[in-house]
């Protein structure tokens, strides 16, 4: 069921999901009565690479595509010591290319011989998916109230599937700048289930699962956008016109300059590849408008964007979120410990929530 947009519509419970690569954050909202309940557990990679690595058979795995660096990893061991038979659907997971997943040694197969052959007891069957459903509902319950929600929102990396020829990292990077430069906000960047990019295959398969939630509303949102928005909402940070955030999480690192609330640049990179040196570098290089994305590339990082140069001594505040913020402690430069939301690893689902409610019209979130 799709509602209106209008705000008068639109009350009520909102669950929002952000799944990384260490931790799957969960936040609880009712919005009738500001109550909220929120949970860090473990990420879906590492639950669905357990399952994985806990069978000694031949596989064959179904699904969709979901984050896939512990299941990858565990799939290619796999396939070198038995049969791995992937459907092309979870196949995604692994590249989008079928022919670069089977250099690993791992078949793949159309969707529907993987669903025949997952009857087969010559094998044992692993579904992949970023949404475990009974999982979430367990969750859900533990917090004590009802599991249905006015809408539901998720945020996951998705670097999406380029043009032959154009590199993820290259294609995913002019696709936020070409978003962003049409509405400077990083809630540009979520989207209701029937608007997602078709070439954002992981946002879609998420939102696809998600239809089995009994939620009015389904919202996607890239996981860096929702970041560096969440981490905006930290009670000092919203104080001051031109700031600085950064989110250190277990993959992948994101900062960006913020003025007045406008996105006026971000990099990323992945967090195990940058050394605190090169991270204080890389924050005067973002807020005085000189970084390159090419550049950044060539390091090894995701990439960057610049729209304005807001200028390393004009900053009036640095917030750093992220469960690896530990890598700034000793940083020479005065960074404030965010929290949204009073926790720091609330700001993905945090912003995901504050992206919906600003889509929705609705009143601001009560003690933010």
């Amino acid at each position: 069921m799709n509602r209106s947009d209008s705000p008068s519509s639109f009350l009520g419970k909102f669950l929002m999901l952000d799944i990384g690569a260490g931790t799957m954050d969960v936040l609880y909202y009712d919005a009738s009565s500001s109550v909220h309940y929120k949970a860090v557990v473990r990420s879906p990679a590492l639950t669905v690479a357990e399952k994985a690595r806990a069978t000694n058979t031949n596989l064959v795995v179904k699904g969709v595509e979901m984050g896939g660096g512990p299941i990858s990893d565990v799939l290619t061991e796999r396939a070198r010591q038995a049969r791995v038979i992937m459907s092309a659907s979870a196949a995604a997971t692994i590249h989008h290319d079928s022919e670069r997943v089977e250099a690993r040694g791992i078949e793949v197969v159309g969707d529907d011989l993987a669903e025949r052959l997952a009857a087969d007891p010559a094998f044992t069957a692993l579904t992949l998916g970023d949404l475990e459903m009974d999982r979430i509902e367990r969750i859900v319950h533990a917090f004590g109230v009802p599991f249905c929600f006015d809408a539901v929102g998720i945020c996951a990396q998705d670097h999406g599937i380029p043009p032959h020829g154009v590199s993820h990292l290259d294609f995913r990077n002019h696709f936020f700048k070409d978003r962003l430069g049409e509405t400077p906000f990083p809630q540009c960047l979520l989207f209701r289930r029937d608007e997602i990019p078709v070439h954002f295959n992981r946002l879609k398969s998420i939102a696809r699962s998600a239809e089995s939630l009994p939620a009015a509303e389904i919202y996607v949102m890239d996981s860096g956008m929702a970041a560096i928005l969440g981490a905006s909402l930290d009670a000092r940070a919203k104080t001051k016109r031109r700031i600085l955030v950064l989110d250190i999480a277990t993959s992948h690192t994101v900062a960006s300059t913020l003025d007045g609330g406008e996105l006026a640049g971000f990099f990323e990179y992945h967090t195990r590849d940058i050394a605190l040196g090169r991270l204080e570098a890389l924050l005067i290089d973002l807020a005085n408008g000189e970084l390159d994305h090419d550049r950044i590339i060539r390091e090894g990082g995701h990439g960057a964007y610049i729209r304005k140069a807001v200028g390393f001594d004009n900053l009036e505040i640095i917030v750093a979120t992220g469960p690896k913020r530990s890598l700034v402690e000793r940083s020479t430069f005065s960074i404030h410990p965010g929290a949204p939301l009073g926790d720091n690893m609330m700001t993905g689902t945090g912003g995901l929530l504050e992206a919906i409610r600003q889509r929705r019209g609705l009143e601001p979130i009560a003690g933010w």
